[in-house]
């Protein structure tokens, strides 16, 4: 009887979950079949995976703290103007739909009057920011998701300790997860005894209680340096050393950072205020004042993204970007594992005409991502899109060029973890000579790739197809 009764209760709560699945808002189709098959198939492990992975829960105490924390800070439509009331040329005009739909997002006018220098490689980018750290007068801010206590990792602390020491303001943001071994290692309470203050992002505190406390898996991936409300740094990089101990097997870490002064350090320094106040709970409204713009700079803007903007937000700048390409697009990330609408405006790029390559790692450090990128291969290659497979290690840069005028750079990845459950910052750009720096990179990228074809294809087992297909369909999930 009572097997029975429980049996019924069980029962009960596997139609409750579906109905769930059914009636959540903001799920694609997709992603409610990918639940619902797998709460079938295995109801108790489904029903458990559902309440710590279904839904994007921030939980009621970062809710609150990012509403106080939104409420805190002026509108961040205030802070500088809008593309109206500076000019701007008529190239960058053709753009400003662009730019407007980034606004929609994060708040962020676009600004004239920007610059940049694209780093050379990721030991030179660490150089860079120390010097510039070593320079710092009033205050430096730094967020990195993962921050590892390695060489690199060890300089950037280095030179906070001594800009701390000599009066400067520091202080250091990184996530509860990517940058565990930073925060259960000496150097973090060193940090804090030189006179830095520290705070994790998104704790990872009580994983089985994800569904009362907010999800576990909800991480900031964003990567933030900023020196005196003058210099900021955007980019791919985290905050160690190309050979990436934690990973070492799939070294180097190929990433992209870019220095850029002028307005879009300001939009910057508002993500990372947004992000420290949440944290911690300390103000920062009295420094985020207008950063100088350069005469002859270009037009750009900061667009941030995560569970707590707008729902889909980084996959409609990635398809903007694509349905607004007329000559050439050059993407490279690590993370292919697009939702419907992105697969489609890709190919549909290539059918127009547009010559369209993505450069993706050949070797990935997830087996799912990298079995859900594969599944993508034949609808990609029938469309005309030229693939390539980056063997120099492990290609993290997240970079997106339009037309050899228009560039995005940033944290963002093309998959459903940047789409849905990570905070991402980003910058747009409108400039022909940085975007032919960018675009010369990404070329030396190609360089590095084995173009992948429809031969290649044509050797993957029934295995592979099983295994890759399997992975895409559980995408939505994973």
């Amino acid at each position: 009887m009572y097997a029975n009764l429980l049996w019924s209760l069980f029962l009960l709560l596997v139609a409750a979950v579906i109905l769930r699945i059914l009636l959540r808002r903001h799920r694609s189709s997709s992603s409610r079949i990918a639940w619902i098959t797998i709460v079938l198939a295995l109801p108790l492990l489904g029903v458990i995976a559902y309440f710590l992975l279904g839904e994007v829960n921030l939980g009621r105490r970062h809710a609150r703290r990012m509403s106080r924390g939104s409420k805190a800070l002026p509108p961040p439509d205030t802070l500088t103007g809008s593309v109206d009331d500076k000019p701007v040329d008529d190239e960058v005009m053709r753009s400003a739909h662009l730019f407007k739909l980034g606004q929609s997002i994060s708040g962020f006018a676009v600004q004239a009057g920007n610059s940049a220098q694209l780093m050379g490689d990721s030991n030179s980018a660490i150089d860079a920011m120390v010097a510039d750290i070593d320079a710092a007068q009033d205050h430096v801010h730094v967020s990195f998701y993962i921050w590892l206590p390695d060489n690199n990792g060890r300089k950037v602390i280095e030179a906070l300790q001594r800009a701390a020491q000599r009066g400067v303001s520091c202080r250091a943001l990184v996530d509860g997860l990517g940058s565990r071994s930073l925060i259960k290692s000496k150097h973090w309470k060193a940090m804090t005894k030189a006179g830095i203050h520290t705070a994790v992002a998104l704790p990872v505190k009580y994983p089985l209680l994800s569904p009362l406390v907010g999800r576990a898996d909800l991480r900031n991936h964003r990567k933030i340096v900023i020196v005196d409300n003058a210099i900021t740094y955007c980019g791919s990089q985290n905050c160690a050393d190309p050979e990436f101990l934690v990973k070492a097997r799939y070294a180097p870490w190929v990433d992209i950072l870019l220095r850029f002064e002028g307005p879009v350090v300001q939009q910057n320094q508002y993500l990372f205020a947004t992000d420290w106040i949440e944290a911690c709970g300390e103000n920062l409204s009295s420094l985020l004042q207008a950063s100088t713009p350069h005469a002859g700079g270009f037009s750009a803007q900061v667009i941030g993204t995560g569970p707590s903007f707008r729902y889909s937000a980084m996959p409609e700048v990635f398809i903007a970007l694509l349905n607004t390409a007329r000559r050439e697009v050059l993407i490279s990330t690590p993370y292919y594992v697009p939702n419907e609408a992105m697969q489609d405006a890709l190919c549909a790029t290539a059918y127009r005409g547009v010559t369209t390559s993505l450069i993706l790692p050949a070797r990935n450090d997830s087996l799912f991502v990298a079995a859900a990128s594969r599944s993508c291969f034949e609808d990609l290659l029938e469309a005309g899109v030229r693939l390539y497979e980056f063997k120099s290690g492990l290609l993290h840069a997240k970079t997106f060029t339009l037309d050899g005028e228009v560039a995005l750079i940033g944290s963002a990845n093309m998959d459903r973890r940047s789409f849905d459950l990570n905070f991402e910052n980003n910058i747009l750009l409108h400039d022909a000579a940085l975007t032919a720096a960018i675009v010369a990179r990404q070329r030396s990228y190609i360089e590095q790739s084995e173009r992948f074809t429809s031969d290649n294809l044509a050797d993957w087992s029934l295995r592979q197809r099983l295994w890759n297909n399997t992975m895409a369909m559980l995408g939505p999930v994973l």
